[in-house]
Order: structure tokens, then C-alpha cells, then sequence
């Protein structure tokens, strides 16, 4: 996966994933958002909450993107078709939350973290996980220009080490500091429940903390 992020299609339209929107178009990509309903009625509400923003259909959104975000609830991951995904390099921006999920049991029993658990269910080639220890609401006022004293740092775990380099690339655009992770289970330390989780780190913070777990648990 070498080609440059240019064209990015979001899956979920909910505060998730027309936060990340935002911050996308702001950073000057083309950005599609395709929810559960009609385009029609995904494009009213991109209007008010992701302007700059357009709506299709998965199918249509996921086409000619460069990069797919799964941002939609956990519990309907079963409602993406994989054929839509075949050969993209796809971010998993969701997190695992029974109150809301309810109890699904892959991902009740999942050592490696539930990015493992979703490039195992959809059958991706090329995952990698980011935004998910950042608040929604967290996620645009807390960006920063490279250098900046007080920008805040964001883990992007991976298998494969350009799938990471392109989606860093991404996150420093955005306005956050990359933290690269070499192994996509190294991601189940973003996940609720852990110290990065909604703690708005620096990147020293995350590989501190994340360097911390791997020594604990080796």
C-alpha cells in the first residue's frame, strides 16, 4: 500500500465518524461518509456536522477511496459488506462497549484486542488502528502544528510497517504527533479500560505507557 491518502470514506455517520470528518476535510482531504440510511438522508445530516463532507452509499464511498475508517458502532460491523474493503487499507476507529454493543462474545474473549478480532471478521489484508483513545469531542480543539509545545500524541498500531507510515502521515496532518506500534495487538492498549484510554497523552506519554505494558506482559 503505497499509494498517497487522498481520498478517505468513512463508514458511520454518527458523532465518531463526523468528528473525524471534520478534522479530515479541515486537513484538506476529499472526504465521503456513508451511514445506515439513504445517502439522501446522510447528506443532511453532513451538512450541519460534517460540511465539506459528501454521502454515498458504502459501495460508491469505499470505491475509489485510498482509505476506508470503520467508525460505526461495534455490534454492526456484521452490517459491512468485506467485498467493499478487498485491497484497502482500512482504519479501525471503533471501540468495544457492552453497554452499547451488548455482549458479543469475540470480543469478550479477545487477548490480541478487537482490531485483531475485526481484520479476522472482515478478512483485511491491511488494518491499522488509530483514533480510538481520543474522544470524539476531544479530537478537533486538542489538534496542534508540528512543534507545538502542547500537541498531544496518537497511537497508530499495525502489522505492516507502511500501512503505519501512511496513516502517521495522516495523523500528523491532522494535527497530532504519530506514535508508530509495530504490531497490530499492541492496539488493545487504546482500548477503554487501559491508561491511554481518554487520557489526551503526549507521544511520550504513549510509548512510555505502551513500552511499560509490552515489558509487563512479555
Amino acid at each position: 500500500m503505497t499509494v498517497p491518502i487522498n481520498r478517505v470514506a468513512i463508514l458511520g455517520a454518527g458523532r465518531v465518524g463526523t468528528s473525524i470528518a471534520r478534522t479530515l476535510v479541515d486537513a484538506g482531504y476529499e472526504v465521503t461518509l456513508a451511514g445506515s440510511g439513504r445517502p439522501a438522508n446522510v447528506e443532511m445530516i453532513a451538512a450541519f456536522t460534517a460540511p465539506g463532507a459528501s454521502a454515498r452509499w458504502a459501495h460508491e464511498a469505499t470505491a475509489d477511496a485510498d482509505l476506508v475508517i470503520l467508525a460505526l458502532p461495534l455490534h454492526r460491523l456484521s452490517s459491512v459488506n468485506p467485498v467493499v474493503l478487498a485491497g484497502k487499507l482500512v482504519i479501525d476507529a471503533m471501540n468495544y462497549w457492552p453497554p452499547v454493543d451488548g455482549t458479543i462474545a469475540a470480543f469478550e474473549d479477545a487477548p490480541a484486542g478487537s482490531s485483531v478480532v475485526v481484520r479476522e471478521l472482515l478478512g483485511i489484508s491491511h488494518l491499522v488502528k488509530t483514533f480510538n483513545h481520543t474522544g470524539y469531542h476531544d479530537l478537533e480543539p486538542d489538534r496542534r502544528p508540528a512543534g507545538h509545545p502542547e500537541r498531544l500524541g496518537m497511537a497508530v498500531a499495525g502489522d505492516v510497517a507502511q500501512d503505519v507510515a501512511l496513516v502517521a502521515e495522516l495523523i500528523n496532518r491532522i494535527g497530532y504527533e504519530p506514535v508508530a506500534l509495530d504490531r497490530l495487538e499492541h492496539g488493545q492498549q487504546l482500548q477503554p479500560g487501559t491508561p491511554l484510554f481518554g487520557a489526551r497523552p503526549t507521544a511520550d506519554d504513549i510509548r512510555r505507557s505502551v513500552t511499560s505494558s509490552v515489558v509487563h506482559s512479555a
